[in-house]
């Protein structure tokens, strides 16, 4: 049996998103998302650079600090809020595999 080496992105995105968050995942409708939920605090762009994401001193999601965490802390962040920024609790608006792909689209954020 052949072994097929699957593409760098493929991989990449398995990483990013999770094998399962992937498959499901829509980027269109993630990016929805992202605009409709999140935006308004942490900008098109995840620096927080909004009046509102200023006020609530909203942490830049491009640092290499704030993309070292994990996902799971990312998506319980997503899920539960993180009090001291005062964030909204989305664990009875958004499914886990929507939190997944925001996860993986916070992702995109990072500063090459």
């Amino acid at each position: 049996m052949k072994h097929v080496r699957p593409s760098a992105a493929l991989v990449a995105a398995s990483l990013l998103l999770g094998a399962t968050a992937m498959a499901q995942a829509d980027p269109k409708k993630t990016e929805r998302t992202w605009k409709s939920k999140c935006a308004s605090c942490h900008g098109q762009t995840g620096k927080g650079d909004t009046d509102k994401g200023q006020q609530l001193k909203i942490v830049d999601m491009t640092t290499a600090e704030f993309q070292a965490k994990k996902d799971d802390e990312l998506k319980k962040a997503i899920l539960n809020g993180v009090e001291k920024e005062k964030s909204h609790v989305f664990k009875d608006e958004l499914t886990p595999e929507q939190a997944d792909a925001l996860v993986g689209y916070v992702r995109t954020f990072k500063k090459k």
